[in-house]
Formats: C-alpha cells, structure tokens, sequence
C-alpha cells in the first residue's frame, strides 16, 4: 500500500512477491530475512510502478510538464545559491579558501592538501574545519540578506 496506493493491486503484488519469495529464497544465502523480503517487496513494487507509468503517457507528459517547471525552479534557487556561495568563499582567509577549495572542490585528501600548501596536516585539517564552519556562517547570512531583500 505504501508505494501502489491501491489495495486491489497491492493484494496482487503480495501474492506475486510471495511466489517470488518461494523460487529465489535457494538462490541466495540471506543473513536477515526481514530485510532481505522487504527489498524484494520494495523492488517488485517500484518496477511494477515503472511498468505502470510507461503506460500512461498522458499522465506522464503532465507530471513532465509539472517537473520541468520544478526544475527551472530549483535551478535558480541553486545558481543563485552557488553564487552566494562563491561570494562567501572569497570572503574566507586564504588559507581556509585555499583548503576548502583543494579538499571539497578539488576532492584532495588531507594530506594533498598538505603537500600542495606547505601547511602541516594538523593546520590543514584546522583551516578545512575553520574555513567550513566560516563558510556556512557567511552562506547563511547572504541567504537571509537575500530573502530579506524579496520581501
């Protein structure tokens, strides 16, 4: 019922599930069968939706259509957000620009970053802690600026 919405179909789908149950449960070794079963019945339901909605197209061009302005939406929201967050990492000293930038950006280890610094992995480790911390203290408040500003 959670993922069909309809009991008539979820009946179906338990009866099915549990067929399914009886053949595959000799093809695997199962360690925690609660678990294991919930999977499988989380599986068939969400391809038994999948094969449900590529039967639909008129239900599906409309959600299409709903989405695509969700994600015109949301693709705003977030350019505007990257460029907050540019703003706010340049606001950064340069050590904690520096790390946080090779670190999250760059997805070097603690110890790249140390190499490519000079900084000792005790400091890199500071700034990349420091500089994430500052960071999100400045996001937040251009954030607040800005929805502020809407208003």
């Amino acid at each position: 019922m959670k993922y069909l919405k309809d009991e008539t179909e979820a009946r179906d789908c338990v009866q099915q599930i549990f067929l399914k149950v009886l053949t595959e449960i000799g093809k695997y070794r199962i360690d925690f069968f609660k678990s294991w079963l919930y999977m499988v019945a989380k599986n068939h339901c969400l391809m038994r939706l999948r094969e449900k909605g590529s039967k639909s197209p008129k239900e599906l061009s409309d959600h299409h259509a709903v989405a695509v302005d969700i994600d015109k939406q949301e693709l705003i929201t977030n350019e505007k957000t990257y460029d907050l967050l540019e703003e706010a990492l340049n606001e950064l000293s340069e050590e904690q620009k520096q790390t946080v930038i090779l670190f999250y950006l760059n997805k070097n280890s603690y110890h790249q970053v140390s190499e490519k610094t000079g900084f000792t992995l005790m400091q890199v480790k500071s700034y990349i802690q420091n500089g994430k911390r500052n960071l999100k203290i400045l996001l937040d408040k251009k954030m607040k600026l800005r929805s502020e500003g809407k208003r």
